[in-house]
């Protein structure tokens, strides 16, 4: 509803740089500042992915510290156990 109501544009481009799509609904105060506040149209807002990544430093500087030990490790199983 909040990208239709937008024109599916980027709400933070669209004054400076100009019609932009948008393919993320921001929450314009935080979830965790006000969780109430989740599904009120007057706080979401259409950004395109760059927009809503500036206006969430903290999850790019959260995703450069983790550490490769973290990374889920993949292990091909046979079918049959005694091929081992």
């Amino acid at each position: 509803m909040v990208l239709s109501r937008d024109l599916e544009l980027c709400q933070e481009c669209l004054p400076t740089v100009g019609p932009v799509p948008a393919d993320t609904v921001h929450h314009v105060v935080h979830l965790r500042d006000d969780p109430s506040k989740a599904l009120d149209m007057d706080n979401l807002v259409s950004v395109c992915a760059s927009c809503h990544n500036k206006l969430h430093p903290e999850k790019r500087e959260r995703k450069q510290s983790k550490s490769i030990s973290n990374r889920i490790k993949v292990v091909e199983l046979c079918q049959n156990p005694e091929q081992f």
